[in-house]
């Protein structure tokens, strides 16, 4: 009789890094329960070898807790190479992390080993594995938070591309972008700077031409539309709707069983779910039409839990 797997999961993003347990039966099903988390603010601003040290130290002390595991999963912001578990590219979300060797760091702490992978990838493999997406044979996941991101999951592996680039949907142009300078520095006209969560709010401040305006993210405009307010209604269902026209691109493109779609936006309400079906449909063709779009279901956990299958799929892979 196999044992358990027990994986340690990390996710790494601008704002905390969380880690928790993550516990396999010998099935492949998933011990019950959401892992116990613990977490510690990211300390972005004071750049990547003091946020990689927060990470070793974080682990740690996560491991003198609970004990030996079998591996450990990493889900980070960034652009990553898997095989070598460096960061090869990232916004200035983090200063300096690019190159940050963070699979190496790990080692030091202990001898398991380490798979990291980008922190939106980590997410897909979660919902793909154990949450909306399951049953599906290729899932493209979007995630909808401070930026847009997303990952394409086929046959419960990710897809990586050429440049470990591949699922970056904030990325692809959409006219309401046009002249909107994005987080990876171009103002060609991406979909992420105007339909992501700080995208809302910049949305919202082009609309009511009052650069005097005190709503600093998504969540201030999306609280303003459930009270009433015609702009913030009008924003959400602008932004709603270029994303679902992005989605409908992108469903002509590669052509998924499924679309999920997580991340704090898709909690705006009925409102922008209805503009982003409608956008979809509009921009997806007959055949693609009917892919299912349909909202996560693991929330938070889902980037731990996927950091921990890209883990196990690790060991499999190697052993």
């Amino acid at each position: 009789m196999a044992s358990d797997m027990h994986i340690l999961a990390f996710d790494l993003g601008g704002t905390k890094i969380a880690s928790g347990m993550v516990t396999f039966a010998a099935d492949g099903t998933r011990a019950d329960g959401a892992p116990q988390i613990t977490s510690v603010p990211t300390n972005a601003t004071e750049g990547g070898p003091a946020v990689l040290q927060r990470l070793v130290d974080l682990a740690s002390s996560q491991l003198a807790e609970l004990g030996a595991v079998d591996a450990i999963g990493v889900g980070s912001a960034g652009v990553v190479d898997s095989a070598q578990g460096i960061i090869v590219s990232s916004t200035d979300l983090i200063p300096g992390w690019n190159g940050q060797r963070l699979a190496d760091a790990l080692h030091k702490v202990q001898a398991a080993p380490v798979t990291v992978v980008n922190d939106v990838v980590a997410h897909g493999l979660g919902e793909a594995h154990y949450g909306a997406g399951v049953g599906y044979s290729r899932v493209l996941s979007v995630g909808v938070g401070t930026g847009i991101g997303g990952a394409l999951i086929v046959d419960g592996q990710p897809v990586f591309g050429a440049h470990d680039v591949a699922g970056h949907i904030g990325h692809v142009m959409h006219p309401l972008g046009r002249g909107v300078p994005c987080s990876c520095g171009t103002a060609c006209g991406h979909i992420e700077p105007v339909a992501s969560g700080t995208g809302l709010a910049t949305l919202y401040a082009m609309r009511c031409g009052d650069a005097t305006t005190t709503i600093a993210n998504g969540r201030d405009v999306c609280e303003l539309a459930e009270a009433g307010e015609p702009l913030a209604i009008s924003v959400l269902t602008e932004a709603g709707r270029a994303l679902g026209e992005a989605l409908g691109g992108a469903a002509n493109l590669i052509d998924p069983d499924v679309i999920v779609v997580s991340g704090s936006v898709t909690n705006a309400g009925a409102v922008w779910w209805k503009a982003l079906r409608a956008g979809f449909e509009d921009s997806a063709l007959q055949l693609t039409r009917i892919i299912p779009l349909v909202e996560g279901v693991l929330g938070g956990n889902a980037p731990l839990i996927g950091a921990a299958v890209a883990a196990r799929q690790h060991l499999h892979n190697h052993h």
